[in-house]
């Protein structure tokens, strides 16, 4: 599957790990529900339920993870169970070049989903961004700031800092702070990462 990402995000590092987590997620829930049936069968399901991720469609490329590695959509089993007409239709030397074809053409559709899932995030982005409501600080403010990843021990960590007091607004959202003490924080603060402390 580093195909399928690599066709999509590039080499980004970060991508990758948000995608795989992405895809994990998706997998231990097909899991979990697979279990709530058949208990203590876990390791027939995995395969099933990987399959099943594999041959559908991501809801942000709108094709399935199969196709893009492959360059074909996969046959699922039920349609060979079902005789369906794709099945009854088949014909060896006509798929064998329909397949060349596709082949041919992965490098395209690969980027045609990556365009796809750019699209997406910028739509996204802009519909989060559109119903932001800027916070304006004023010195003497007290605030809350967002802790760091580093300063995250557990999940439930406070995902809040502080309080601390607004020394300074430079402008375009950005803000000195201080520690109560007096002590300063060295680096500026952008509004997104701050707000009101209400004690």
């Amino acid at each position: 599957m580093a195909e399928l990402h690599e066709g999509i995000c590039g080499n980004h590092i970060g991508g990758r790990i948000n995608w795989v987590e992405s895809a994990n997620r998706v997998l231990l829930r097909g899991l979990k529900r697979k279990l709530e049936k058949a208990k203590g069968t876990w390791a027939e399901e995995v395969p099933r339920v990987v399959w099943a991720y594999h041959t559908t469609a991501q809801s942000t490329i709108r094709e399935t993870p199969f196709s893009l590695v492959y360059g074909s959509d996969a046959m699922i089993p039920v349609e060979i169970e079902e005789s369906s007409s794709c099945f009854l239709n088949f014909v060896a030397e006509d798929s064998n070049e329909e397949r060349k074809v596709n082949l041919d053409l992965l490098d395209e559709f690969k980027e045609e989903a990556r365009i796809k899932a750019k699209a997406l995030k910028r739509r996204v982005e802009y519909n989060h961004s559109s119903k932001l409501k800027p916070r304006q600080f004023q010195v003497a403010d007290l605030v809350m700031q967002k802790a760091h990843p580093y300063q995250l021990e557990n999940k439930l960590s406070p995902k809040w800092t502080g309080p601390f007091k607004v020394t300074e607004a430079l402008g375009n959202g950005a803000y000195r702070l201080e520690t109560l003490e007096g002590g300063v924080i060295p680096r500026t603060w952008n509004e997104t990462n701050l707000k009101f402390y209400f004690s």
